[in-house]
C-alpha cells in the first residue's frame, strides 16, 4: 500500500456520513487503516454517549493507533429557555467528553506511534456564539480548549493535537434547512468570499493534511476551514 499515510492506522467517529464519511474515504487513499465508528453501518457501532460505546472504540483498536479523529457530533438548535438539561448533557456527552474519554484512553498507543495525532472536529462557534445554539456554541469553545491543554500536555510525547473548525458545510445536519429554507443558501454564499458552500471534502482533506508528516510542528491550532466567512465578522 502507498500513500503518504500507508502503514498508520485510524479512528474516525462519526464515520457513516458527510465529514466523517469523506475523511474516512480520503485516509484509505492516502494509505491509511481505518476503523470507522458511528452509530449503524460501519465497521464499530457504537453510541459515544455511554461508557459501553466507548469501550467498543477502545477495544476495536486493539494495541496499535497513530491517529485519532474525534468528528462525531450532534447539534441540538433550541433557544435558551428550551434548552433543557437533558439536551444540554446530549451535547456535551457526544461532542465534549467522548473526545476527551478517547484521548485519555489512546493517549498511550498515540506515544508509542512515530507520528500520533489527535484531531478533533470543532465548528466556527468553537470562537463565536449565535444564538437557539447554546448547546453547541458551548460544546465547540469547550473542544478547542481541549485541544489546545492536549497539545500542550501530550507534546513531550510526540502527539500533535489539532482542531479543525468547519464553517456552513453540506452534510445530512445541514441539507434539510437548506431545503426548507431556501433563502438561507443564499444568505451563506453572499458572505462567504469563495461564493460557495462548504462541502465535506473540503474538511477531509484539512485533515487529512493534519494525519500526515507534512502538519509535523503544527499543534494547538485551531483551523477555521469556512470559506473566508469569519474573516468579516
Amino acid at each position: 500500500m502507498t500513500g503518504r499515510l500507508a502503514g498508520r492506522r485510524a479512528i474516525v467517529t462519526g464515520a457513516a456520513s458527510g465529514m466523517g464519511a469523506a475523511t474516512v474515504k480520503r485516509l484509505v487513499a492516502d494509505g491509511a487503516e481505518v476503523i470507522a465508528v458511528d452509530r449503524a453501518g460501519v465497521d464499530v457501532v457504537a453510541d459515544l454517549a455511554t461508557d459501553a460505546g466507548i469501550a467498543a472504540v477502545i477495544a476495536a483498536a486493539g494495541d496499535r493507533l497513530d491517529i485519532l479523529i474525534n468528528n462525531a457530533g450532534i447539534c441540538p438548535v433550541a433557544p435558551l429557555a428550551e434548552t433543557d438539561d437533558a439536551v444540554w448533557q446530549s451535547a456535551l456527552d457526544v461532542n465534549v467528553t467522548a473526545p476527551f474519554k478517547l484521548s485519555r484512553a489512546f493517549a498511550p498507543l498515540l506515544a508509542r506511534s512515530e507520528a500520533g495525532r489527535i484531531i478533533n472536529i470543532g465548528s466556527i462557534l468553537s470562537r463565536y456564539g449565535d444564538a437557539n445554539l447554546i448547546a453547541y456554541s458551548a460544546s465547540k469553545h469547550a473542544i478547542l480548549g481541549l485541544t489546545r491543554a492536549l497539545a500542550t500536555e501530550l507534546g513531550p510525547l510526540g502527539i500533535t493535537a489539532n482542531c479543525v473548525q468547519p464553517g456552513v458545510i453540506v452534510t445530512g445536519m445541514t441539507r434539510p434547512m437548506f431545503d426548507e429554507r431556501p433563502e438561507s443558501e443564499v444568505y451563506y454564499k453572499t458572505r462567504i468570499p469563495l461564493d460557495r458552500l462548504g462541502q465535506p471534502e473540503d474538511i477531509a482533506d484539512v485533515v487529512a493534511f493534519l494525519a500526515s508528516d507534512d502538519s509535523r510542528y503544527v499543534t494547538g491550532q485551531g483551523i477555521m476551514v469556512d470559506g473566508g466567512v469569519m474573516s468579516h465578522s
